[in-house]
């Protein structure tokens, strides 16, 4: 009966022993939003350029059909907006990036969307929520939140990644995140 009762203590208490563990060794974000985008930033920083170097070199010209971009022209639409918008956020200066063209090779093409999430992850390391209500101008003469262009860049990415994906998979190219496990 001792060990039951033993046992029936141990079983009761350790729930209560394990939520105080986790709320004294972790704290709650006094960042979420920023911590939220910078979560949202590693993933794409490794699938984006990932898919865009799973592309064959020949299909960077591939449009699925006559009215759409070229496969080309939207990686370089991911450099430009990555770098657009995390200098916005950030209130630093967007990087001295060279003027990319559709007919410019698969390398340079990759290597401007590698530049521009590494130019993102520096510009968005100390990036806070102190700030979400400041107004920026990001497209001509309308005002944005910082909170509403935290939103704008990460729909941005899952649009653009999505739209890579079907890009991929349009040549015969499984994407990365439709890999199965270990490659």
């Amino acid at each position: 009966m001792n060990r039951f009762i033993t046992s029936f203590a141990f079983l009761a208490l350790a729930p209560a022993i394990s939520f105080a563990q986790a709320a004294t060794s972790t704290a709650p974000s006094t960042t979420p939003l920023a911590d939220a985008l910078r979560a949202g930033l590693t993933r794409y920083s490794k699938i984006m350029p990932a898919a865009a170097d799973a592309m064959p070199a020949d299909k960077f010209s591939f449009k699925p059909t006559p009215d759409q971009s070229t496969f080309a022209h939207l990686t370089i639409h991911i450099a430009e907006s990555n770098n657009l918008f995390c200098s916005k956020l950030a209130g630093v200066a967007a990087p001295d990036a060279p003027k990319l063209a559709e007919t410019d090779g698969k390398d340079k093409l990759v290597s401007a969307v590698k530049s521009s999430f590494d130019f993102c992850s520096t510009a968005l390391a100390k990036v806070d929520d102190s700030h979400l209500g400041d107004s920026l101008i990001v497209f001509g003469n309308n005002p944005v939140t910082r909170a509403r262009l935290f939103m704008i860049l990460t729909s941005s990415w899952a649009d653009h990644y999505g739209a890579q994906a079907m890009y991929l998979r349009l040549n015969g190219v499984v994407p990365p995140t439709a890999q199965p496990a270990g490659h």
